[in-house]
């Protein structure tokens, strides 16, 4: 037999239902609750009185008037017409002050809610915008904030289609305290001009425009820029820009419409050239690191006229805390160039340095060791064997970039969990059918597709690991409902079962690794001669040095670009007898009898100790170290183009000659 509901339940319906009816029951509802307690109250309080009425009419009446002026119902006593009107003056009094009370509330709550949207407009002047979200957010933002850091006062506005608050809350997170720098987030679309100008970019130094992580993100950038072209005046952008796209059939679009002064990066191709060029000597990311973050020593132009007249090989031994790697011509950088090279009164040599006015001259000729300096050896010219894991939309460019100058008859084995066809399709493409416009020496090598789950010890177990000179552990792209951070697990998981195998095997093999996530580099289980890409790190660092630097552009323009100057690691033994105490002038004087300037070295010894892994840049040119076999030297090499400067770059100012 089905239990009938008691009567708690029964009442608890009933109160529900009548709720239910809308606010004309709540307002009820209120009525008979104050009443219930402030009738009884008002008489307990007459009742009690020491000067209460003595008729029991008088004693209603005085409840009455206490309980109207408690409930704001007036409380006249009288005739009933002068009792109902003054309850009826008394509500529209509470009418009105309760209307009056709430469009006040509405009108705060509405303006409290825009700010927290940041829809307020900036006066500022000097400041940097930050248009768009993307995985460089955190680092240009950071970058930024490390440059401002000797800046009495600087700022950073960002714009993005995100919530105003979580922006603050991520970007508090991640870059931790910003100093003396404030951090503006205006919350909206980039690509709408009247959005657009709440950031005020006619008064900014200058304007970064992130690609957003979406399929449409390279239009979103465009777009972006025609904004900021609606902005501006005459319908022009008038404030240097740094934009950076991912596919290279947006590049033109972007750059004509960032304009003259802006600067548009083709994002997955430098990246694509940087983890080419690490395959084939790992820990050369950390030298882009180290140049390109406002923590260490940075390219700046100097100015000596006593130079002059001197050659441009001299010139590299001039300086005793500062390495010279190019010269500025007519407003032009010049890397590296021959050492034979005459400097004109007009030059300003480019040098790296700890600051633009801390670069000394000093003779350091008599440093050099003749001694020390090692023969020339023959070039390794034997084919490569190279193995890629893993595939993503910056596969076919790193293969295409690592065949540039793959030796004759080398060969790229492909393992991923792709389509067969995809990957065979993006090897037809880079191999030797397209050698002809390379670019390069390379072309005549064979790219082999396997299917296969990185991530499964069997597939590698299967694999010849010892046959390889090199291999790239490539991220996964994230599949649909897949979390962010999923690619970067796949791929520890991946270094994790390649590591064992290295041990077992007992040869450890030079590993070049992308992650997405900085926070995961700690974990990589890694060797001595691994090295780790950050996509998206580096190019952020990238935008945020031209940003503050904006006539460095050529410069990086030329290191980052396909067949010119470059930045290297080369054994050391190329330039030092090992096993001998020398400085490292002796080694700048053998690099410049090669046609190279050397800026730094890296110690195997120390190459697992953080954060510098062995890397020093910009050494003194007297400081002596004994030279071992597996040390390696970063050099600056290549034919440097003479007065070209490529498309997005910019000549560089003059500055005040110093004597």
């Amino acid at each position: 037999m089905e239990q009938r509901p008691g009567a708690g339940a029964r009442a608890r319906y009933w109160f529900d239902t009548t709720l239910a009816r809308g606010t004309s029951a709540l307002v009820g509802w209120l009525v008979l609750v104050c009443l219930a307690v402030v009738v009884p109250a008002s008489a307990a309080l007459v009742w009690t009185s020491g000067h209460a009425p003595a008729t029991l009419s008088g004693k209603v009446a005085a409840i009455w008037h206490l309980t109207g002026e408690t409930m704001r119902l007036g409380g006249t006593t009288g005739s009933p017409a002068r009792v109902a009107l003054s309850v009826l003056l008394a509500l529209v009094a509470l009418v009105y002050v309760s209307t009056l009370v709430g469009l006040i509330t509405t009108g705060l709550t509405e303006r409290l809610i825009a700010l927290r949207r940041g829809r307020s407009k900036l006066l500022e002047r000097g400041h940097v915008v930050v248009l768009g979200w993307s995985e460089q957010v955190f680092t240009v933002v950071g970058e930024l904030v490390a440059a401002g850091a000797n800046q009495r006062r600087s700022a950073v506005a960002l714009l993005a289609d995100r919530d105003k608050t979580a922006m603050e809350e991520s970007l508090q997170s991640k870059v931790g305290p910003t100093g003396r720098t404030r951090l503006i987030c205006r919350s909206g679309p980039s690509a709408d001009p009247a959005v657009l100008a709440l950031t005020s970019p006619a008064t900014a130094d200058s304007v970064i425009v992130l690609p957003p992580d979406a399929s449409r993100s390279d239009a979103d950038v465009v777009k972006a820029l025609l904004a900021l072209r609606a902005t501006g005046r005459g319908g022009d952008v008038t404030v240097p820009v740094v934009a950076a796209v991912r596919d290279s059939g947006y590049l033109l679009a972007a750059r004509l419409a960032a304009g003259s002064r802006g600067v548009v990066l083709e994002s997955d191709t430098v990246t694509a050239r940087l983890i080419a060029q690490a395959a084939r000597r790992p820990g050369l990311s950390l030298v882009h690191r180290d140049l390109l973050d406002f923590a260490g020593d940075e390219f700046y132009p100097a100015a000596h006229p006593s130079l002059a007249g001197r050659e441009f090989g001299e010139a590299l031994l001039s300086y005793g805390n500062a390495s010279a790697v190019g010269l500025i011509r007519g407003g032009v950088p010049w890397l590296n160039p021959p050492a034979r090279t005459v400097l004109e009164p007009d030059d300003q040599l480019l040098v790296i340095a700890a600051d633009d006015d801390t670069a000394e001259l000093a003779d350091c000729a008599p440093l050099v060791d003749e001694r020390s300096v090692a023969g020339p050896r023959p070039p390794d010219t034997r084919p490569e064997r190279l193995l890629v894991l893993g595939w993503n939309r910056r596969a076919p460019l790193v293969l295409r970039e690592w065949g540039r100058n793959a030796p004759p008859g080398s060969v790229a084995d492909v393992v991923a969990d792709e389509d067969e066809a995809t990957v065979r399709a993006a090897c037809d493409s880079g191999d030797s059918g397209d050698s002809g416009d390379s670019g390069g020496d390379g072309g005549d090598w064979t790219c082999v597709a396997l299917r296969g789950d990185t991530t499964r010890p069997e597939t590698l177990a299967g694999l010849d690991l010892g046959s390889y000179d090199s291999v790239i552990v490539l991220g996964q792209e994230p599949r649909a409902g897949e979390p962010p951070e999923e690619p970067d697990t796949r791929t520890l998981v991946t270094l994790l079962v390649l590591r064992h195998l290295e041990r077992r095997t007992g040869r450890e093999l030079p590993v070049v690794t992308e992650l997405t996530d900085d926070g995961n580099r700690p974990l990589a289980p890694l060797g001595p001669g691994a090295d780790v890409i950050i996509s998206g790190k580096l190019i952020g660092l990238l935008m945020a040095q031209i940003s503050q630097n904006h006539h460095l552009a050529a410069v990086f323009d030329e290191l980052f670009s396909a067949g010119g100057t470059q930045l290297h690691l080369r054994s050391a033994a190329d330039y030092v007898v090992t096993g001998h105490e020398a400085s490292f002038a002796t080694v700048v004087a053998a690099a410049r009898d090669r046609g190279e300037c050397a800026i730094g070295y890296r110690s195997r010894a120390e190459a697992r100790r953080a954060p510098g892994y062995g890397l020093r840049l910009n050494p003194p040119k007297a400081d002596r170290r004994r030279w071992s076999e597996g040390d390696e030297v970063v050099v600056v090499a290549g034919e440097g183009r003479r007065g070209a400067v490529r498309s997005g770059g910019l000549p560089l100012p003059r500055r005040t000659p110093r004597g």
